[in-house]
């Protein structure tokens, strides 16, 4: 957490350029005030790269706690690969004092929820219809409480993303309140005491959008061995509950990749819609795999192959 506040610092040198009716100028980092209902005033960021494709696919970059949207621009590359592959980044920005998400209330868990999760789901639809974007190819990824909006983004909005990559999360769920607070730290699940079987963490995720049978993101779940904020057994009960989702067996992966990305990590693979990386020797603080994680939405030629020598196929 130390490392995402001193990175704060640096964040601050960047402007953001706020709009209105007038659309946000290529390369430049900028704010976007009137995109529709936004009922928990969650703020606004958007990256159009200069580079801007004919029919551009969209990330979602959500940020972690005590950071900004203008902090995860600067500190992850997802604006220099807009820049080579033509994408846009919309980043959300909470709006609580401690900068964490509402992963808790069922306003933000649920579907036709009102929360903060309804709010990023409308700066997509704004985004797709001021950019003509390629609904096909929007992608949601973050870091810590920004992993885990990915994860609630996933099960309350799955026809919404093709594809979601979480950095440091929990399952979708697992922070819920009883009392139905917005922003609450659930120190029973960041510990990793939130231990549950598979089935039953998917019937959570797919509760957040009863009914729906359609097509959901693939999931991709990056942990550190050593985090010692979101607890590691959190990777695993979020691997349980997508895997639970998927229909796949938990307990008898298809594969799993040693020194996968890199040296010490671990690869395993449920399916071409579930993989979890595992970062031995890694706390909270994790390093964006770009490479890696541009191959999972699609923007390098190994994406969606068959080719046994690709990335994360299965042989």
């Amino acid at each position: 957490m130390q490392y995402f506040l001193s990175l704060l610092v640096y964040a601050i040198t960047c402007t953001a350029l706020a709009l209105t009716r007038r659309a946000p100028t290529p390369g430049q980092f900028s704010q976007v005030t009137d995109f529709g209902d936004n009922p928990t005033n969650v703020g606004f960021y958007i990256y159009v790269p200069q580079n801007l494709a004919p029919k551009p696919a969209i990330i979602v970059a959500i940020h972690f706690c005590e950071g900004t949207a203008e902090a995860y621009y600067a500190v992850t590359p997802h604006a220099q690969y807009a820049e080579t592959y033509g994408f846009i980044v919309i980043y959300p920005q909470s709006p609580y004092s401690d900068r964490c998400w509402d992963v808790s209330s069922q306003r933000s868990l649920s579907h036709k929820g009102d929360g903060n999760s309804h709010s990023i789901v409308n700066m997509v639809i704004w985004t797709t219809k001021q950019y003509h974007a390629d609904t096909s190819r929007v992608f949601v990824t973050g870091t810590s409480s920004g992993a885990m909006m990915t994860n609630v983004l996933a099960a309350t909005h799955p026809k919404l993303f093709a594809a979601g990559i979480s950095y440091s999360g929990v399952p979708a769920g697992c922070y819920y309140s009883e009392a139905n607070d917005e922003d609450r730290w659930n120190f029973t699940c960041a510990n990793g005491q939130s231990i549950s079987a598979s089935k039953h963490w998917a019937h959570i995720a797919k509760q957040m959008y009863p009914g729906y049978e359609g097509p959901r993101p693939r999931m991709r779940i990056y942990h550190g061995s050593n985090d010692t904020t979101i607890y590691p057994q959190n990777y695993y009960e979020t691997c349980k509950q997508w895997a639970g989702v998927f229909g796949h067996d938990y307990d008898n992966p298809r594969k799993v990749l040693n020194d996968t990305p890199l040296s010490n990590w671990h690869k395993t693979i449920w399916g071409k819609d579930l993989q979890g990386i595992w970062a031995n020797g890694v706390g909270h603080t994790m390093e964006i795999q770009g490479e890696e994680d541009m191959e999972w939405f699609g923007f390098t030629k190994c994406a969606n192959s068959k080719n046994e020598n690709c990335p994360g196929v299965p042989k």
